[in-house]
């Protein structure tokens, strides 16, 4: 059976991507942090939050060994962090600086590959963390990829609807067109090689994708002799099309033995089927809006599913699949948050509209005190505050400590996070910068940014729509005075 043995609440925003190590659980969101708890009790580790993308981050996913820990964000870029210290190790630029959907370790960590909006992907030699080879297709969203358990190829999916294969050159072997009507939206092969005999090897591959269906199928990969590194031709065959979820799946996971799949839904629930049968077994029931991630653990039998209800929930799975029938699960859990701390200043709404007198306050309480009189000698408010970056800290500051430059601005992302996300409405947020806009205008595609950061996203990122990643026809901003309007009646109610 599954059971949900705890909540994790601490982001602020959409929940997009989670994933296991042996020891530790990552966990991504809009709102531009990662989060890394350990499994043993699922406690956040030190250096949680890790805050170093100017934008929502998309996926993470940790190296085999699990020293490591890649991230892709809107901002173009994959950064890889030291799951010992919580540092970055290195920011790889995805050329053309277009906004990166997802990324995924080889078995052996030896490459890493990412997948852009505009249908670019970038294949890194992870050792010395160098772009290795490029490819593209035209006209889409590359949104999912995972490598075969081999390590020797890699599929990815697109918002086209097609799932396609390639080698370490980025030769293309093979292209399954329309797997998904509206688009892919997640693809993972399972741990396990398969022998399909006469030198042909397969693997076992899930999709899933808008048309509220996930997919399971059977890869076959022809050789040259017993080899992996020789492919003479692959294929795909359709073995299972599910349709346990009554809207788009999200997500999709193997469990580490190969034996279950999890999926997650618009339709707000989870579901655990039989891999080998495709036979459903449950049906959780506990978020509250869509599940758009989903993970099993790699060293134990756990499920970690996130939300655009900005929540992870736990599940502890048990083993007896055979013989059940589909169950749906509503259930009670420890819920652990970091919500309800009180902050100074608090009665402003905005951190921007502190005094210097409300960061020293915010300094001791966050136990800092010995920052205090150097902030205030700097005249830092609420404004500075929310700008600092490490080298204000280190030349203007002259905070010569690595790891109290990194705790105040870990703290500094917490703050803003958590103050942009309560009560605020949602329509007052920029799509881009998910923080409170002061000088909302109107792009082409119809949507309402902050200027300043729709004019950087149109000056970097080939002039594509954030919302809808096409073209816009126009770069001319509109100023949306009703919309600014309406935000100043709010601050000031507030």
């Amino acid at each position: 059976m599954v059971s949900l043995i705890c909540t994790l609440q601490d982001h602020r925003d959409d929940v997009n991507c989670c994933a296991f190590s042996a020891t530790l659980l990552a966990t991504c969101s809009a709102d531009k942090t990662l989060r890394i708890y350990n499994t043993q009790d699922f406690s956040e580790v030190s250096y949680s939050p890790l805050s170093g993308h100017g934008y929502g981050v998309h996926c993470c996913c940790f190296s085999a060994c699990g020293k490591y820990l890649a991230s892709c964000s809107t901002d173009g870029s994959t950064v890889v962090w030291s799951t010992d210290t919580g540092e970055i190790e290195a920011v790889l630029e995805h050329p053309g600086r277009s906004p990166v959907r997802v990324c995924a370790f080889s078995p052996d960590s030896s490459h890493l590959v990412s997948g852009a909006s505009d249908g670019t992907l970038g294949l890194w030699d992870f050792p010395t963390k160098t772009l290795h080879r490029m490819g593209a297709v035209n006209d889409t969203t590359m949104v999912a990829c995972s490598f075969t358990p081999c390590g020797q190829m890699f599929v990815t999916g697109s918002t086209y609807g097609d799932l396609r294969l390639w080698d370490l050159d980025m030769n293309q072997l093979h292209a399954e067109k329309n797997t998904h009507d509206l688009g892919v939206t997640c693809c993972c092969f399972g741990p396990k090689i398969l022998s399909g005999g006469s030198g042909v090897v397969q693997f076992r591959l899930a999709s899933c994708g808008q048309d509220s269906t996930l997919k399971i199928w059977i890869v076959s990969r022809s050789n040259t002799g017993s080899t992996l590194t020789t492919c003479y031709g692959c294929k795909m065959q359709l073995l299972h099309t599910l349709t346990g979820q009554s809207a788009p799946v999200l997500s999709c996971a193997f469990s580490a033995d190969g034996q279950l799949l999890v999926s997650g839904s618009v339709d707000k629930t989870v579901t655990v089927y039989d891999a080998s049968q495709g036979a459903l077994l449950y049906t959780l029931n506990q978020h509250e809006r869509y599940v758009t991630a989903c993970a099993f653990s790699p060293s134990k039998p756990l499920i970690a599913t996130g939300s655009m209800d900005k929540t992870v929930n736990i599940w502890s799975v048990e083993d007896g699949r055979s013989g059940h029938e589909c169950k749906s699960l509503p259930v009670e859990t420890a819920r652990f948050s970091s919500e309800g701390r009180k902050l100074p200043g608090h009665s402003r709404l905005l951190v921007s509209d502190w005094s210097e007198e409300d960061v020293g306050a915010w300094l001791c309480d966050e136990g800092l005190e010995a920052l205090v009189e150097t902030f205030k000698a700097n005249n830092i408010d609420g404004a500075e505050l929310i700008s600092m970056t490490k080298e204000t800290l280190a030349s203007e500051l002259n905070i010569e400590s690595v790891g109290l430059r990194s705790k105040v601005l870990r703290k500094v992302e917490e703050l803003k996070a958590g103050c942009v996300c309560t009560g605020v409405p949602d329509e007052f947020l920029c799509p881009i910068t998910r923080e409170l806009m002061k000088d909302p205008v109107i792009a082409a595609d119809g949507y309402s940014y902050e200027r300043e950061a729709i004019e950087s996203w149109i000056a970097t990122k080939n002039r594509s729509s954030p919302m809808t990643n096409l073209p816009l026809q126009t770069t001319l901003l509109t100023p949306n005075r009703t919309l600014k309007m309406a935000i100043g009646r709010w601050r000031t109610s507030q």
